[in-house]
């Protein structure tokens, strides 16, 4: 099952997010590896910086993909100042579908 992983970051916390970007790219790469990442990217503000993110992770229960998101370096870092995860159904342009 997908669940989509809806992060906003902080106010002011741009540098936080670049300072934790390596081992939170390293951590997606990992789940990628392992099939249980979908996709991902950052959510961008007006001037096309980041400021949140989406993941779509590969769980077999909401707690499984809880337990994923917690371990994200940005997650663990305190960068997000509100996370929301959702089961999500990838209709269009789905490959695997």
């Amino acid at each position: 099952m997908l669940f989509a992983v809806l992060c906003t970051d902080k106010p002011n916390a741009l540098q936080l997010r670049l300072d934790t970007r390596p081992p939170h790219v390293a951590f997606l790469s990992d789940l990628n590896a392992n099939g249980k990442l979908a996709m991902a990217g950052p959510f961008l503000d007006a001037e096309g910086k980041p400021n949140g993110s989406l993941v779509v992770l590969k769980a077999d229960t909401i707690e499984d993909a809880k337990a994923i998101a917690a371990e994200d370096p940005y997650a663990k870092a305190g960068l997000f100042a509100h996370v929301e995860i959702k089961p999500w159904n990838w209709v269009f342009n789905n490959p695997e579908a």
